[in-house]
């Protein structure tokens, strides 16, 4: 059984952008398959894409259907450079696994562009930088530590003193650390994309499909759905998201309420590069544009506890984020054109879980996203994607399950 959650509530702004349409059909019979997706958002298409890359036959189920889950209220903001910094991951996981792990954010980033333009997926792809401004979790002299931190690791980072923040971004703060190549993109034109290229090398998708059970054997997996049908698969990929599957472990994983805002399209006020803007605090703000100017904000996280309660902050919170934004940013017009709520999943040390669960050596879980979603189900297809063709990916170990 999956876990039923209400994975976001208000208007995401990227449902004011056309996303291609994503054919499924209804399961009506028992089936058989190489491989069953669970899950029809950004992970699940990244897999399935992969997947069927290999001439694996792939289904995908979701019981809501394509696109629909939490995919619409990421605010897209596609970085290696992970939630926790890598001076404060070496500490948590040792200073040779937080290398690695960062390195390896940094490949996925690249691999995820290169992919795209293989497809030649339309998403409104396209290079940023970030900033990461000091705050109250790192300041100035944290930066410091944490941008030769990254140079040690073989990562770029550039660290700016305050007056030097000040006369390339006009922001006020006390340092910050510039780092190139992340990306900006349409998330729903993204996934849509990726399922579309699945679709298109013989992958059947199903929905709305729900799967209520799963039966291991040493040859497969037999996953019974609430719809009635069973599906026989060689392996199972749960992609599920913030909705684990009860048969997936939730030691380590905690689910965490997130807030945004979107404003009204104004590229002449918009800052130099349009680089990402996040901060080194707790809790922190991050901040985007669109490709036709609309700046994108969330932040304000919190411990997940129910979505009434969530949903009952959502005012508040709307206000809160605009208001820090206009101090970071007084010349933009902060007033909210787009304003949701959603959930995300996390981990102790803010890396993802990729890896067989255990007992169930056939299937497959993905999990603990935190704020690197689809820089970490890249990773995710890539990881399932060697395994399953008898490999072992390098970093695998890293995002083991925790013991």
């Amino acid at each position: 059984m999956i876990r039923r959650l209400d994975l976001r509530t208000g208007t995401p702004v990227w449902m004011a952008y056309r996303a291609p349409r994503v054919p499924v059909a209804t399961l009506s019979r028992d089936m058989k398959t190489d491989v069953l997706v669970v899950g029809m958002g950004i992970s699940g298409a990244m897999i399935a894409e992969a997947l069927t890359a290999d001439g694996l036959d792939v289904i995908v189920i979701d019981r809501r259907g394509p696109l629909k889950g939490s995919t619409p209220a990421t605010t897209a903001l596609v970085q290696y450079e992970i939630d926790q910094p890598l001076t404060l991951l070496s500490r948590k996981v040792g200073k040779t696994h937080a290398q690695a792990a960062w390195r390896r954010s940094r490949v996925a980033v690249a691999n995820l562009s290169a992919r795209l333009d293989e497809l030649g997926i339309a998403c409104a792809k396209t290079p940023r930088p970030s900033l990461l401004l000091a705050g109250n979790v790192l300041g100035a002299s944290g930066l410091r530590d944490e941008a030769n931190a990254r140079r040690e690791a073989g990562l770029y980072a550039e660290y700016l003193t305050a007056g030097q923040l000040r006369d390339r971004f006009g922001i006020e703060r006390d340092g910050a650390i510039l780092s190139p190549d992340n990306l900006a993109l349409d998330p729903r034109k993204m996934t849509a994309g990726f399922h579309l290229a699945a679709i298109a090398r013989g992958a059947r998708y199903h929905a709305p499909a729900e799967a209520s059970a799963f039966r291991s054997s040493a040859s497969g997996v037999e996953v019974e759905t609430s719809q009635g049908p069973v599906i026989s698969a060689k392996h199972v990929v749960l992609a599920t998201g913030y909705e684990l599957a009860s048969v997936a472990p939730a030691k380590g994983h905690s689910v965490i309420s997130t807030w945004a805002i979107a404003t009204r399209p104004q590229k002449q006020a918009l800052w130099p590069s349009q680089a990402f803007i996040w901060e080194a605090s707790d809790p922190y703000l991050y901040l985007r544009a669109t490709a036709d100017g609309r700046v994108v904000c969330g932040g304000e996280d919190e411990e997940f506890q129910d979505e009434d309660a969530r949903d009952a902050l959502m005012a508040a919170k709307t206000k809160r984020i605009a208001e820090k934004l206009g101090r970071l940013m007084p010349h933009l017009d902060v007033t909210p054109e787009f304003a949701w709520t959603g959930s995300f999943g996390t981990t102790a040390t803010g890396l993802p879980i990729i890896a067989k669960i255990p007992r169930h050596p056939r299937i497959h879980s993905v999990m603990g996203y935190g704020g690197n979603g689809i820089t970490f189900s890249r990773m995710a297809a890539e990881i399932i994607r060697t395994d399953l063709a008898g490999g072992r990916d390098a970093d695998a170990a890293l995002f083991a399950f925790p013991e």
